[in-house]
């Protein structure tokens, strides 16, 4: 006779629901103890009932099995902890350098503004009607000729 797969879902009935967690308690009790003894590794196991009633299975002492976990978990949340002050330093001064970085360059930039205030203005050929003006102040000639015909052949 094959045994079918178990739905995993609460047992409604009380009577099937307590008969079926006594049969399973033992075999994970079993289980644990089993584990213990094959691979030699410390095992606690501590289960409460519905009705509050508590039932475990240690290895060895399970005091000192449970204040090994608790220093387990102290030691995996303070690095933790570390990791992230760690990164949230590194954040900060990044910050902190971006700021600098930016102070420098507003400063720089109003350093620049002021020159070009102080700079004579340069008057526009188009509002004057004057030559133009290079940036070396300069007057520039542009020559101008007017050819008809081919390139090379002579002008008409």
């Amino acid at each position: 006779m094959v045994r079918g797969k178990t739905e995993m879902k609460r047992i409604e009935n009380a009577t099937s629901r307590q008969v079926t967690f006594s049969k399973r308690r033992s075999g994970l009790l079993k289980k644990a103890y089993e584990l213990s003894v094959l691979c030699d590794v410390e095992v606690a196991l501590i289960i409460f009932s519905s009705r509050g009633k508590l039932y475990e299975f240690s290895s060895s002492s399970m005091q000192s099995t449970l204040e090994r976990y608790r220093e387990y978990s102290r030691e995996d949340t303070s690095s933790t902890i570390l990791e992230e002050d760690t990164e949230y330093h590194l954040l900060k001064e990044q910050i902190s350098q971006l700021k600098q970085k930016e102070s420098s360059l507003v400063k720089e930039n109003a350093l620049l503004r002021e020159k070009c205030k102080r700079l004579p203005q340069l008057p526009s050929a188009a509002s004057k009607g004057a030559p133009p003006i290079d940036t070396l102040g300069q007057h520039t000639e542009v020559e101008t000729e007017l050819r008809i015909g081919f390139p090379g052949r002579g002008t008409y």
